[in-house]
């Protein structure tokens, strides 16, 4: 299994940190167009969900795969959207946005006095305890293909 990006937006649809391990491909546009193309497309396909669902949609839209990879949605009660792209073989990706924000993001970013919500995210702790959070996950490892 294998994780290969991850984006975090606020409400607004700004990206607030972009971290990448295992990605091999490159898009070719830069991260901010890339970044702006997620958001809209997570934007279309959670409307798109609401829309057509033919239950109610309490969790609302939470992944969808490809036959090359998944990604994997969580969208906190304040707005926040995390955005985690993997092989299409991780599991249980859910607890596991839900621990990197309970125990990464607010730890490390939300009690930073030095951060002010909204803005990108430049502390160094923060990326290092991600990067270490990311790498002792079960899903990550380094892809075969």
């Amino acid at each position: 299994m294998t994780i290969f990006n991850l984006y975090i937006f606020d409400k607004f649809g700004t990206l607030l940190h972009y971290a990448e391990w295992n990605r091999t491909k490159k898009s070719g546009i830069t991260r901010e167009e890339e970044a702006k193309l997620t958001y809209g497309m997570l934007f279309s396909i959670k409307s798109f969900v609401s829309k057509i669902s033919p239950h109610d949609p309490r969790e609302g839209f939470l992944y969808y795969k490809t036959n090359r990879y998944a990604l994997h949605y969580l969208e906190t009660p304040s707005g926040l959207k995390f955005v985690l792209n993997t092989d299409t073989t991780a599991i249980n990706v859910k607890e596991l946005l839900q621990q990197m924000y309970a125990k990464v993001w607010v730890e490390f970013v939300v009690r930073d006095p030095l951060w002010t919500p909204g803005t990108v995210v430049t502390s160094e702790l923060f990326q290092s305890k991600l990067d270490e959070f990311v790498r002792q996950s079960p899903i990550f490892g380094i892809r075969n293909i």
